[in-house]
């Protein structure tokens, strides 16, 4: 799974790797944290052939520069709208990228004709301890604890391949695959793709720059019921159990939002249900004569 060609644009001062495809009205991808733009190859060749898509890497990730300083993933995005000319645009994020659309639809919602959520973070909250102990004792039952704190401070000289793989091995097993299932339940390209976006994050991660992540002012958590843009919630129902719960509030508090539960699914549903999410958003799109 080798990241394809991109073109380069500057956003902030800094190189962003993004694809275009299609014509038509525009949808804009925005990728996971475990994950990069490759995530959404399926939907980005199956909507190109009605609209006008985009997928980037954030800056720090896949194949887009480092950050310098102080980051806004969300300005990033309404940034990229800016240099693509693009007036408005139904967004799809996953995870933090999620999130990230959130915090735009928020900061400019003019900027917005569409919105999904696809097992979306929240800027604001919280997780609860017991999530970040679980997710903690994976890392640690792949990497020693000592050798994991160096890397994550940027402190190590080098980093060993074999430190990389298994974390990158517990990242997949701990989102992809999800608590209660384990790398068999995923299709054996499905778990490779996993494993090596994962792989390219922790290496662009502890390889890269420390740096501070800036979101939403005030969050998201507290304006939900701001968000105007119709919204389609997705969750996979074997995903982490904190995650869904924030699945399940966002479908809830944001005024109209429609809620997408699929079974046997774990964190990254456009990777392991191509097909189902395809077509979700295309109905979803087609409901809104977009």
């Amino acid at each position: 799974m080798v990241i394809g060609t991109a073109r380069r644009i500057r956003v902030a001062r800094a190189g962003i790797a993004y694809e275009e495809a299609g014509s038509g009205e525009p949808v804009v991808f925005v990728h996971a944290g475990c994950a990069d733009r490759r995530m959404w190859d399926a939907q980005f060749t199956a909507l190109a052939q009605r609209y006008r898509v985009f997928r980037h890497d954030w800056r720090g990730r896949g194949g887009s520069a480092d950050p310098a300083g102080e980051v806004a993933h969300h300005l990033d995005l309404l940034g990229l709208l800016d240099e693509w000319g693009v007036e408005r645009a139904a967004v799809v994020g996953a995870s933090d990228g999620g999130r990230i659309a959130l915090d735009a639809a928020l900061t400019a919602p003019h900027r917005f004709r569409a919105l999904v959520l696809i097992a979306s973070g929240l800027s604001g909250h919280t997780w609860p301890p017991a999530m970040v102990r679980r997710a903690r004792r994976r890392l640690l039952g792949a990497v020693p604890e000592e050798r994991l704190r160096r890397y994550e401070e940027g402190a190590a000289e080098w980093i060993d391949p074999a430190d990389l793989e298994a974390v990158a091995v517990a990242d997949a097993e701990f989102l992809v695959a999800g608590e209660g299932r384990d790398r068999t339940a995923l299709d054996p390209e499905v778990w490779r793709r996993a494993v090596d976006m994962a792989r390219l994050t922790r290496r662009r991660i502890w390889g890269g720059p420390r740096t501070a992540e800036l979101t939403a002012r005030p969050p998201a958590r507290d304006r939900l019921a701001e968000v105007t843009v119709p919204t389609l919630v997705v969750s996979g129902l074997c995903d982490v159990p904190e995650i869904l719960q924030v699945s399940a509030r966002l479908a809830s508090d944001i005024p109209g939002a429609r809620h997408l539960q699929l079974p046997d699914t774990g964190h990254l549903p456009p990777l392991e249900r191509p097909t189902e999410v395809t077509a979700a958003l295309q109905r979803f799109f087609t409901s809104l004569a977009f």
